[in-house]
C-alpha cells in the first residue's frame, strides 16, 4: 500500500489542468475578436488536418472523446463554419471547414500567430522544445498508468 506521505507532488493533473486554464484564458482573450476560441481553433484544424476521415479519427487526434467532439462541432455547424455528413458506412461522420469557417480561421490564426509568438519568446525557444518534449513524455507515462487498470492499492 501507498502511504500518502510519500507520494510525490504537486499533483501532474492538477499542475497541467492549471496551466491549461491560464493558457486558454489567455488565448481565449487573444481570439475574442475572431468569433472563436482556442478549443473551436483545435477543432477546426484538427478538421483540417483530416479532411474526409471519420470524426473518430478527429477525436483521436485531440485525444477527446467522440460525444465532447460532437458536442464542440454543433454550435459551429450552426454557425455555419462547418458542415457534417455521413460517411460511406452510414456509421460515421465527416466534418469539413466552409468558406466562412476558413474565413474565421484566417481572422482567428492571426491572434493565435501573436499570442503564441509572444509566449513562446518569453519562454524561451529552448526552454519550450524541452518543454514539449517533457509534455510527450509525461502522456506517454499517464497512457502507460492507464493502459495498466485500476491499481487495487488502498481498497480495503
Amino acid at each position: 500500500m501507498t502511504n500518502i506521505g510519500s507520494v510525490p507532488g504537486p499533483c501532474a493533473c492538477t499542475s497541467v489542468r492549471r496551466a491549461s486554464r491560464v493558457l486558454a484564458r489567455t488565448y481565449d482573450a487573444s481570439l475574442a475578436s475572431s468569433g472563436m476560441n482556442v478549443t473551436q481553433l483545435a477543432v477546426m484544424r484538427a478538421v483540417l488536418r483530416h479532411p474526409r476521415e471519420p470524426l473518430t479519427r478527429v477525436a483521436e487526434d485531440l485525444a477527446m472523446d467522440r460525444t465532447s467532439l460532437y458536442r464542440m462541432l454543433t454550435p459551429m455547424k450552426k454557425r455555419k463554419w462547418v458542415t457534417l455528413e455521413e460517411g460511406v458506412d452510414g456509421r460515421t461522420q465527416l466534418a469539413s471547414i466552409t468558406a466562412e469557417g476558413k474565413a474565421i480561421l484566417g481572422r482567428a490564426d492571426l491572434n493565435w500567430a501573436s499570442t503564441q509568438t509572444e509566449i513562446i519568446d518569453r519562454f524561451g525557444q529552448v526552454s519550450w522544445k524541452a518543454f514539449v518534449a517533457e509534455l510527450g513524455r509525461l502522456i506517454e507515462c499517464a497512457n502507460a498508468v492507464a493502459a495498466k487498470g485500476p491499481s487495487a492499492e488502498g481498497v480495503p
